[in-house]
């Protein structure tokens, strides 16, 4: 069984511990980082639109690629050794909801941590990205919060009936 971990900022330690405390130790882990294209592409358009014409080499979207890359390594390496056994490292470039959903193909179990209002419990303590992953995963989803779970009673009311 394949357990894949999802590398986020912010939120990737939590889904760490859960992999280590959980996953069998003769399964693979795989920890997953998924950079989205779109902040390169929009530095290389606004270059190349405003201020590039004909400047190729000072386009920064090249630049924030390798930075985000440089990052996502960090990241991963930070990741592999809060988890002090063997895994391997998947680095992808798209659209993340998706990334994550295909990497997840095949694996015997995500982990993943809530990523929206973390305050209370309920539906918007996932961000729209992995609520996309948690309702379109092939495989069983293991959802942790990134922090202490908040009381009970932030549960919302149940709504009013006229």
């Amino acid at each position: 069984m394949t357990t894949v971990v999802w590398i986020a900022e912010g939120t990737w330690p939590a889904c760490v511990d859960a992999a280590r405390a959980l996953a069998p130790e003769p399964a693979g882990i795989v920890l997953l980082h998924v950079t989205a294209p779109d902040v390169p592409g929009a530095a290389c358009g606004a270059y190349a639109g405003l201020l590039g014409r004909g400047r190729p080499e000072r386009d920064p979207g090249a630049r924030l690629e390798r930075a985000a890359a440089a990052s996502a390594a960090e990241l991963l390496d930070a990741a592999a050794a809060r988890l002090g056994r063997p895994c391997s490292r998947l680095e992808r470039t798209g659209r993340v909801e998706r990334e994550v959903v295909a990497a997840a193909e095949g694996a015997g179990l995500l982990v993943l941590a809530r990523d929206g209002d973390r305050n209370r419990l309920g539906p918007r303590s996932l961000g729209p990205e992995s609520r996309f992953v948690v309702d379109h995963a092939p495989c069983p989803v293991l959802l942790v919060w990134p922090e202490p779970a908040p009381d009970v009673g932030t549960i919302p009311p149940p709504p009013r009936r006229p």
